[in-house]
């Protein structure tokens, strides 16, 4: 299980996830590529997967009985969140503040308090067709537009995880809970970042969080420049293994802006990218966290 991540928005996990994917299902490996970026996901826009499968993703939410309501305000009270509230002579609830955690009911002396499913978002899932003939598997998730919750959607899609095969999961920007619930449990970490100031300053961050999730991790840098903004420096001071550089190249702008994809339009990079494959099955093998 490959995760794909970045401190900072727009480096181009994408790219790499896209890539890494399209190389080793060239080569026949059984590859599932996940989109974990419920917020904006856009691998499909580089692959024209065809759905085969699409499920609601709900979470549980409380109403209350007015009938056998009292006001004594022990779910209010109860709420960590936030989520209910007491306002004159009815508990209002709050299902964007919810964490659907069930203790509202629990703590309810008269079970006035009971749950009812509300959809968050979807998912989806099907098949990408690569030139070895072999299809790809694909799934990705959909967050509802104005819907706060991400991280119970990619619970759900990455149970579609499958053993056997090489899982890619493409996850969204930034160090926050649902970066963290994609990552976690990851056999190996990959984080792309770019040389500028926000690029560096965002990897910190990034770095920051898979060292407390203990998953072992290297960078790819997109956009490279030699000497930009000291990223291979900082690489080697954190000790930190580059594990790719893609050049600032407005060829690969150009490429990547009309939905193409380097390793099926320049041969060379499917190699390249086959040996940040091996690269990373490699340091798994060896059990290192570097």
């Amino acid at each position: 299980m490959i995760s794909i991540a970045s401190g900072k928005g727009g480096t181009g996990k994408t790219l790499v996830a896209v890539n890494l994917a399209l190389s080793l299902a060239g080569e026949g490996y059984d590859v599932h590529l996940i989109d974990c970026d419920v917020e904006e996901p856009n691998d499909h826009l580089f692959l024209a997967p065809v759905i085969e499968r699409s499920e609601e993703v709900s979470l549980m939410v409380p109403r209350v009985d007015g009938e056998k309501c009292d006001l004594c305000r022990a779910c209010v009270d109860f709420c960590a969140f936030n989520a209910l509230a007491l306002a004159g002579d009815k508990v209002m609830i709050f299902d964007e503040l919810c964490h659907s955690c069930g203790g509202c009911s629990l703590v309810c002396p008269r079970e006035a308090v009971y749950e009812e499913p509300a959809t968050i978002g979807r998912m989806e899932c099907g098949k990408v067709n690569v030139s070895s003939g072999r299809a790809m598997s694909f799934c990705h998730g959909v967050l509802e537009i104005g819907e706060p919750k991400a991280s119970p959607i990619i619970k759900r899609i990455k149970e579609e995880i499958r053993e056997g095969a090489v899982n890619i999961l493409d996850g969204g920007p930034g160090s926050g809970c649902a970066v963290m619930e994609t990552v976690q449990d990851s056999d190996y970490c990959v984080l792309v970042t770019e040389p500028t100031p926000f690029g560096l300053h965002d990897l910190r961050m990034a770095l920051d969080m898979v060292g407390e999730l203990g998953v072992p991790h290297g960078v790819v840098i997109n956009k490279y420049v030699p000497g930009g903004e000291g990223i291979d420096a900082f690489c080697v001071e954190a000790r930190v293994p580059v594990l790719m550089r893609i050049p600032y190249k407005r060829e690969y702008a150009a490429l990547y802006s009309r939905g193409g994809n380097l390793v099926e339009e320049i041969p060379e990079w499917r190699e390249r990218f086959l040996h940040l494959f091996r690269g990373i099955a490699g340091e798994r093998v060896a059990g290192e966290v570097r």
